[in-house]
């Protein structure tokens, strides 16, 4: 049995709507965030956590960040002005432990997740005769691997319980979270592009994967948005 739908778990940085699932069936939902950085550092955007749960209130999310308790406990005190209980997570998902101990947590205390969006990200620039071991270091570790973690903890959840005819016709979603620049060169920015072409790869590369497990796996790759990380261009 589905746990009844009675609370959802937020921070930082949210993304747009998610609405998945039929009828009133709760939706279980992981979103993982702008994962290293303070609010104010120039990393990192926020979007009005009203968005996650004006369709249903029954739906159920887990969304995490590291280093931003201020800025997450705001974003739960509007998720609870909705009537639903929230909680913020700290992770760094680049980190292997963090990532199985976050998912380990969703599971705990939702029973499952139904949707895994992956999108931590960051940049460290430079152009390539400057930068450093560190920087690239920094930015494929949060960027892609971040992304691998997030997505092979959510499979095996998603594997181990199968689908729920009721809440979807499929196991699970997987949301990659890229960039124009998975295609497109930057220049001065090599280590954030090449993340971003690693996203693409990892995200079709698992669609064919975990197809047959009916895991659908998809990315979205917007251009430059307006968030602290650019607000200077």
């Amino acid at each position: 049995m589905r746990p009844a739908p009675a609370r959802a778990v937020a921070r930082l940085a949210l993304l747009p709507p998610l609405q998945y699932g039929y009828g009133n069936a709760p939706v279980l939902a992981l979103v993982a965030q702008a994962v290293v950085e303070r609010p104010g550092s120039g990393q990192g955007g926020r979007v009005p956590a009203p968005h996650l749960v004006e369709q249903r209130r029954g739906d159920q999310v887990q969304a995490f960040g590291e280093q931003a308790t201020d800025a997450a406990e705001e974003v739960v005190r509007e998720i609870e002005g909705f009537g639903v209980r929230a909680y913020a997570h700290e992770a760094d998902v680049s980190q292997e432990d963090q990532v199985v101990d976050m998912v380990a947590r969703m599971v705990q205390e939702f029973g499952t997740i139904d949707v895994m969006v992956a999108n931590a990200g960051l940049q460290r620039d430079a152009p390539v005769t400057d930068m450093t071991v560190a920087q690239w270091d920094k930015v494929l570790s949060v960027n892609l691997t971040g992304q691998f973690l997030c997505a092979r903890e959510a499979a095996k959840e998603f594997m181990r319980r199968g689908v729920v005819p009721e809440v979807s016709r499929s196991a699970g979603k997987i949301i990659c979270m890229s960039s124009v620049h998975q295609i497109i060169p930057w220049s001065g920015h090599v280590n954030y592009a090449s993340s971003k072409g690693g996203v693409q790869m990892l995200m079709a590369t698992l669609a064919q994967e975990l197809a047959p497990h009916r895991i659908r796996v998809n990315a979205v790759a917007p251009g430059a948005i307006r968030t602290p990380i650019n607000r200077s261009a």
